[in-house]
């Protein structure tokens, strides 16, 4: 049994839930993001209201908000893309493309050593550092910044996660892990957008 971490969808939003890529903007008078949330507002409300819960009953509650850490891994420039191919297991992915590393947060990411001889207290930081290091090779240190929220309550899937946008800044060599199910190289901005308009 899988539990996953979530956040009631009103203790993160409130009355107005933001759809599409809502960038954070610095707190400061007037200056608030989609459903009124900066930074530091969905850190603090991630922090005060998630909790684990099993997988089956968050996939099916809408009130409830499975927050994904999804992590664009840039160098240089270039941003990194990825194509799930056929051999991977989730069916509904094989030959798409993504620019993004996540998954869910499990109650070991609320566990993992701080390696100041404390447990880590943010899971988000954990689970992403766990997601990074599942699926690429990254050599040298990398830099992580949260952008934004990602919400779509179109659709069944959407309407029961939220994404949270993370550049990691890449210095040195990156490899995809598991190449008989995924494949990665680095392409410009330029590439990203005729591919988006190739859909």
């Amino acid at each position: 049994m899988e539990f996953v971490f979530v956040v009631p969808r009103n203790e993160l939003f409130g009355d107005c839930y933001p759809q599409g890529l809502v960038p954070f903007a610095e707190a400061g008078p007037g200056r608030r993001v989609g459903a009124g949330l900066t930074r530091r507002d969905f850190e603090a409300r991630v922090s005060r209201y998630g909790f684990f819960v099993e997988r089956d009953h968050a996939e099916r509650n809408p009130g409830l908000k499975q927050v994904i850490p999804y992590s664009i891994v840039v160098r240089g420039g270039d941003v990194l893309l990825m194509r799930r191919l056929s051999k991977g297991g989730e069916e509904r992915l094989h030959d798409k493309l993504s620019i993004g590393v996540g998954g869910h947060l499990n109650p070991v990411d609320a566990e993992q050593p701080t390696g100041r001889g404390g447990r880590e207290t943010d899971p988000i930081s954990a689970g992403s550092r766990r997601e990074i290091e599942e699926e690429l090779h990254i050599e040298g240190q990398i830099e992580m910044h949260r952008v934004g929220i990602l919400n779509d309550d179109s659709n069944p899937v959407g309407a029961v996660h939220v994404g949270l946008v993370q550049v990691v800044h890449a210095h040195g060599d990156v490899r995809v892990r598991e190449e008989d199910v995924l494949e990665g190289s680095f392409v410009t901005p330029a590439e990203l957008r005729r591919l988006l308009s190739r859909r």
